[in-house]
Protein backbone atom coordinates (compact mmCIF):
# COMPACT_ATOMS: atom_id res chain seq x y z
CA UNK A 1 0.00 0.00 0.00
CA UNK A 2 1.38 3.39 -0.92
CA UNK A 3 2.34 5.72 1.91
CA UNK A 4 0.22 8.39 0.23
CA UNK A 5 -2.90 6.25 0.64
CA UNK A 6 -2.10 5.43 4.28
CA UNK A 7 -1.66 9.12 5.04
CA UNK A 8 -5.03 9.86 3.44
CA UNK A 9 -6.63 7.10 5.50
CA UNK A 10 -5.16 8.47 8.74
CA UNK A 11 -6.37 11.94 7.79
CA UNK A 12 -9.89 10.54 7.40
CA UNK A 13 -9.60 8.94 10.85
CA UNK A 14 -8.35 12.13 12.52
CA UNK A 15 -7.90 15.16 10.29
CA UNK A 16 -4.43 16.66 10.47
CA UNK A 17 -6.05 20.08 10.07
CA UNK A 18 -7.32 19.75 13.65
CA UNK A 19 -3.81 19.89 15.09
CA UNK A 20 -2.74 22.93 17.09
CA UNK A 21 -0.71 25.63 15.32
CA UNK A 22 2.40 24.77 17.33
CA UNK A 23 2.13 21.06 16.57
CA UNK A 24 3.88 19.05 13.84
CA UNK A 25 1.61 16.11 13.05
CA UNK A 26 1.56 14.45 9.64
CA UNK A 27 4.31 12.97 7.48
CA UNK A 28 7.69 13.82 9.05
CA UNK A 29 10.04 11.47 7.17
CA UNK A 30 9.39 9.43 4.05
CA UNK A 31 8.38 9.22 0.41
CA UNK A 32 4.68 9.34 -0.45
CA UNK A 33 5.30 6.82 -3.23
CA UNK A 34 6.84 4.25 -0.85
CA UNK A 35 5.21 0.83 -0.90
CA UNK A 36 4.42 0.05 2.74
CA UNK A 37 4.03 -3.51 3.93
CA UNK A 38 4.46 -2.99 7.67
CA UNK A 39 3.40 -0.29 10.13
CA UNK A 40 4.65 -0.02 13.72
CA UNK A 41 2.52 1.96 16.17
CA UNK A 42 4.03 3.54 19.28
CA UNK A 43 3.82 6.62 21.48
CA UNK A 44 7.41 7.61 20.70
CA UNK A 45 10.17 6.59 18.33
CA UNK A 46 13.46 5.42 19.77
CA UNK A 47 16.70 3.88 18.54
CA UNK A 48 15.82 0.35 19.65
CA UNK A 49 12.54 0.45 17.76
CA UNK A 50 14.29 1.49 14.54
CA UNK A 51 17.09 -1.07 14.91
CA UNK A 52 14.64 -3.93 15.45
CA UNK A 53 12.35 -3.04 12.55
CA UNK A 54 12.45 -3.98 8.88
CA UNK A 55 13.76 -1.77 6.11
CA UNK A 56 11.01 0.31 4.54
CA UNK A 57 8.75 0.13 7.60
CA UNK A 58 6.32 2.88 8.53
CA UNK A 59 6.19 4.23 12.10
CA UNK A 60 2.95 5.81 13.30
CA UNK A 61 3.66 7.64 16.54
CA UNK A 62 1.90 10.03 18.88
CA UNK A 63 4.71 12.47 19.68
CA UNK A 64 6.37 14.16 16.68
CA UNK A 65 10.08 13.40 16.40
CA UNK A 66 10.65 16.76 14.71
CA UNK A 67 9.16 19.41 16.96
CA UNK A 68 9.79 23.14 16.67
CA UNK A 69 12.50 24.54 14.44
CA UNK A 70 15.14 22.11 13.19
CA UNK A 71 18.13 24.26 12.21
CA UNK A 72 20.79 21.58 11.82
CA UNK A 73 21.30 17.82 11.62
CA UNK A 74 24.08 16.90 14.04
CA UNK A 75 23.93 13.13 13.77
CA UNK A 76 25.36 12.51 17.22
CA UNK A 77 22.42 14.36 18.83
CA UNK A 78 18.69 13.77 19.15
CA UNK A 79 16.58 13.87 16.98
CA UNK A 80 19.06 13.93 14.08
CA UNK A 81 20.52 10.57 15.16
CA UNK A 82 17.11 8.94 14.68
CA UNK A 83 16.36 10.79 11.45
CA UNK A 84 19.62 9.47 9.98
CA UNK A 85 18.71 5.90 10.92
CA UNK A 86 15.27 6.27 9.35
CA UNK A 87 16.73 7.53 6.09
CA UNK A 88 19.40 4.83 5.92
CA UNK A 89 16.72 2.15 6.32
CA UNK A 90 14.29 3.86 3.90
CA UNK A 91 11.78 4.09 6.71
CA UNK A 92 8.85 6.44 7.08
CA UNK A 93 7.39 8.38 9.99
CA UNK A 94 3.93 9.81 10.59
CA UNK A 95 2.89 11.61 13.80
CA UNK A 96 -0.67 11.90 15.07
CA UNK A 97 -0.54 14.22 18.04
CA UNK A 98 -2.97 16.99 18.99
CA UNK A 99 -5.39 16.09 16.20
CA UNK A 100 -5.69 12.56 17.61
CA UNK A 101 -5.93 13.90 21.17
CA UNK A 102 -9.03 15.86 20.15
CA UNK A 103 -10.76 13.11 18.19
CA UNK A 104 -9.78 9.86 19.89
CA UNK A 105 -7.23 9.59 22.70
CA UNK A 106 -8.92 11.70 25.38
CA UNK A 107 -12.25 10.00 24.70
CA UNK A 108 -10.68 6.54 24.82
CA UNK A 109 -9.00 7.17 28.16
CA UNK A 110 -12.06 8.87 29.65
CA UNK A 111 -14.60 6.22 28.62
CA UNK A 112 -12.61 2.98 28.25
CA UNK A 113 -9.91 3.37 30.90
CA UNK A 114 -11.77 5.39 33.55
CA UNK A 115 -15.25 4.17 32.57
CA UNK A 116 -16.80 7.65 32.70
CA UNK A 117 -19.60 9.12 30.61
CA UNK A 118 -18.93 12.30 28.65
CA UNK A 119 -21.28 15.04 29.84
CA UNK A 120 -19.31 17.96 28.43
CA UNK A 121 -16.54 18.24 25.83
CA UNK A 122 -14.39 21.14 24.70
CA UNK A 123 -11.42 20.40 22.41
CA UNK A 124 -9.00 18.58 24.75
CA UNK A 125 -11.19 18.67 27.87
CA UNK A 126 -13.79 16.04 28.76
CA UNK A 127 -16.00 16.35 31.82
CA UNK A 128 -18.37 14.01 33.66
CA UNK A 129 -20.75 14.36 36.58
CA UNK A 130 -19.77 11.82 39.24
CA UNK A 131 -20.15 10.99 42.92
CA UNK A 132 -16.80 10.01 44.43
CA UNK A 133 -15.26 10.32 47.83
CA UNK A 134 -11.57 11.22 47.81
CA UNK A 135 -10.25 7.77 48.72
CA UNK A 136 -12.49 6.06 46.16
CA UNK A 137 -11.42 8.38 43.35
CA UNK A 138 -7.75 8.11 44.24
CA UNK A 139 -7.89 4.32 44.18
CA UNK A 140 -9.69 4.36 40.83
CA UNK A 141 -7.13 6.71 39.25
CA UNK A 142 -4.12 4.81 40.61
CA UNK A 143 -5.50 1.55 39.29
CA UNK A 144 -6.51 2.93 35.86
CA UNK A 145 -3.11 4.48 35.12
CA UNK A 146 -1.02 1.97 37.10
CA UNK A 147 0.53 4.71 39.22
CA UNK A 148 2.99 3.78 41.96
CA UNK A 149 2.59 7.17 43.58
CA UNK A 150 0.28 10.09 42.95
CA UNK A 151 0.38 13.87 43.43
CA UNK A 152 -2.76 15.73 44.44
CA UNK A 153 -3.37 19.47 44.69
CA UNK A 154 -6.20 21.00 46.74
CA UNK A 155 -7.68 17.75 48.09
CA UNK A 156 -11.48 17.57 48.28
CA UNK A 157 -13.35 14.95 50.28
CA UNK A 158 -16.32 14.91 47.87
CA UNK A 159 -15.94 15.11 44.08
CA UNK A 160 -19.09 15.68 42.01
CA UNK A 161 -17.50 16.28 38.63
CA UNK A 162 -14.27 15.27 36.92
CA UNK A 163 -12.39 16.67 33.92
CA UNK A 164 -9.55 15.06 32.01
CA UNK A 165 -6.90 16.00 29.48
CA UNK A 166 -4.22 13.44 28.67
CA UNK A 167 -0.58 14.50 28.41
CA UNK A 168 0.23 17.95 29.77
CA UNK A 169 -3.00 19.90 30.14
CA UNK A 170 -2.60 22.10 33.20
CA UNK A 171 -2.50 25.21 31.00
CA UNK A 172 -6.17 24.52 30.20
CA UNK A 173 -7.40 24.75 33.80
CA UNK A 174 -9.12 28.09 33.15
CA UNK A 175 -11.57 26.24 30.90
CA UNK A 176 -12.33 23.47 33.40
CA UNK A 177 -15.67 23.71 35.22
CA UNK A 178 -15.37 20.42 37.16
CA UNK A 179 -14.38 19.93 40.80
CA UNK A 180 -11.32 17.87 39.88
CA UNK A 181 -9.00 17.95 36.85
CA UNK A 182 -6.94 14.92 35.84
CA UNK A 183 -3.90 15.66 33.71
CA UNK A 184 -0.12 15.19 33.61
CA UNK A 185 3.06 17.25 34.01
CA UNK A 186 1.57 19.52 36.66
CA UNK A 187 4.11 22.17 37.64
CA UNK A 188 4.57 24.09 40.89
CA UNK A 189 2.91 27.29 39.64
CA UNK A 190 0.05 25.27 38.15
CA UNK A 191 -0.59 23.95 41.64
CA UNK A 192 -0.57 27.43 43.20
CA UNK A 193 -3.02 28.65 40.57
CA UNK A 194 -5.33 25.68 41.06
CA UNK A 195 -5.48 26.22 44.83
CA UNK A 196 -6.46 29.85 44.29
CA UNK A 197 -9.16 28.77 41.84
CA UNK A 198 -10.39 26.04 44.22
CA UNK A 199 -9.70 23.36 41.62
CA UNK A 200 -8.49 19.93 42.68
CA UNK A 201 -5.70 18.52 40.48
CA UNK A 202 -4.51 14.93 40.19
CA UNK A 203 -1.29 14.35 38.27
CA UNK A 204 -1.87 11.22 36.16
CA UNK A 205 1.48 11.50 34.39
CA UNK A 206 2.27 12.36 30.79
CA UNK A 207 3.40 8.91 29.68
CA UNK A 208 0.92 7.11 31.93
CA UNK A 209 -2.08 8.95 30.47
CA UNK A 210 -0.96 8.65 26.83
CA UNK A 211 0.34 5.08 26.82
CA UNK A 212 -3.06 4.03 25.46
CA UNK A 213 -2.37 5.68 22.08
CA UNK A 214 -1.65 2.39 20.32
CA UNK A 215 -4.85 0.78 21.59
CA UNK A 216 -6.91 3.85 20.73
CA UNK A 217 -5.79 3.82 17.08
CA UNK A 218 -5.56 0.06 16.58
CA UNK A 219 -9.10 -0.48 15.25
CA UNK A 220 -8.66 2.30 12.69
CA UNK A 221 -5.72 0.43 11.14
CA UNK A 222 -7.30 -3.02 10.87
CA UNK A 223 -8.83 -2.24 7.47
CA UNK A 224 -5.44 -1.51 5.90
CA UNK A 225 -3.89 -4.31 3.78
CA UNK A 226 -0.61 -4.16 5.70
CA UNK A 227 0.88 -5.77 8.78
CA UNK A 228 0.36 -3.64 11.90
CA UNK A 229 2.60 -4.11 14.93
CA UNK A 230 1.64 -2.51 18.26
CA UNK A 231 4.70 -1.48 20.27
CA UNK A 232 4.57 -0.03 23.77
CA UNK A 233 7.11 2.73 24.40
CA UNK A 234 9.12 2.72 27.59
CA UNK A 235 8.47 5.29 30.28
CA UNK A 236 11.57 7.54 30.31
CA UNK A 237 11.23 7.96 34.08
CA UNK A 238 12.20 5.40 36.71
CA UNK A 239 10.41 5.81 40.04
CA UNK A 240 12.28 4.97 43.24
CA UNK A 241 10.31 4.55 46.45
Amino acid sequence: MLLRDILEHLDSVSSFELQEKWDNSGLLVGNLESDIKEAIVSIDLDEELIDNSNEGALFIVHHPLIFGSLKSLEFSKYPANLIKKLILKNQNLIAMHTNFDKTHLNRYVFTKILGLDIDKERDFILESNVNFGFDELLAKVKDAFELEQIKVVNKKEQINSIALTTGAGASLMDFVTADCFLTGDIKYHDAIKAINQNLMLIDIGHFESEKFFSKAIENSLKTLPISVIISQSKNPFTIFQ
